[in-house]
């Protein structure tokens, strides 16, 4: 280009800005580069700062989302980090490991029920003499006692009756009769008299010097009545039953 295109003027600054002398101006063509080179700038200036700002404010609002999401995600686990490279990735805890199963316990031992104690023997009621004497005898012999019984009461003065009536002693179905007391499976019978009424310590000696009454007196039995009816001349008969 010559240099008639671009004219410019030398200007030297002095403390003062320009110097007070003669100025130069740039030609009118020159003047209107400069001024479109100038607009320029600005634009490009203006449109640097605009996207600039379009920029920053439209990253703010991703990185947000962004962390949003992320703490959307993990949810109510809190094992999510927005700063986490996978945002996404769930950190499991740790589960309790189970507490282990207790033995089952033994069986408690059931007590052996206690063996039963055999029944007492029945209470001694003395009805008589004669049963008291009886009961003697079996004690000396080492046998326990006999106990009174209603039952073969009854037996008893049904056959002392009858023998007074009749004036002798004997035997019908007496023990048959003590079986339907119901107070065991043998039964047996004494019958005997005395003139001169009623003496038990001699019908008893009478009874212990007879082999069949002494075997009676002192047989398996748990029972005894006896029986005392005076005839009309005065004889004592006695019946004795056992059970």
């Amino acid at each position: 280009m010559s240099d008639s295109a671009f004219s410019f003027t030398t200007v030297y600054l002095n403390n003062k800005g320009f110097p007070a002398g003669r100025r130069h101006t740039l030609r009118p063509m020159s003047r209107i580069l400069l001024w479109s080179a100038a607009v320029f700038v600005m634009v490009v200036l203006a449109v640097g700062a605009t996207s600039a700002q379009f920029a920053r404010s439209s990253t703010s609002p991703a990185l947000v989302a962004a962390r949003s999401q992320a703490v959307s995600a993990g949810g109510a686990f809190a094992g999510t980090d927005a700063n986490d490279p996978a945002p996404q990735r769930m950190i499991p805890r740790p589960s309790p490991e189970p507490s282990p199963t207790p033995p089952p316990r033994p069986p408690a031992a059931v007590a052996a029920p206690a063996p039963a104690r055999p029944a007492p023997p029945p209470a001694i009621v003395i009805g008589s003499t004669q049963q008291a004497l009886i009961n003697q005898d079996r004690a000396a012999s080492g046998l326990g006692p006999l106990t009174w019984n209603g039952c073969l009461l009854t037996v008893a003065n049904s056959n002392a009756a009858r023998m007074a009536a009749q004036g002798a002693i004997s035997h019908t179905n007496g023990p048959n009769v003590d079986l339907t007391c119901g107070l065991g499976r043998q039964a047996g019978e004494n019958v005997g008299y005395w003139s001169a009424g009623v003496n038990d310590g001699q019908i008893n000696t009478m009874f212990m010097n007879s082999p069949g009454h002494r075997a009676n007196i002192l047989g398996p039995y748990h029972y005894v009545a006896t029986a005392w009816v005076v005839a009309s001349n005065g004889y004592g008969y006695m019946a004795v039953e056992f059970s």
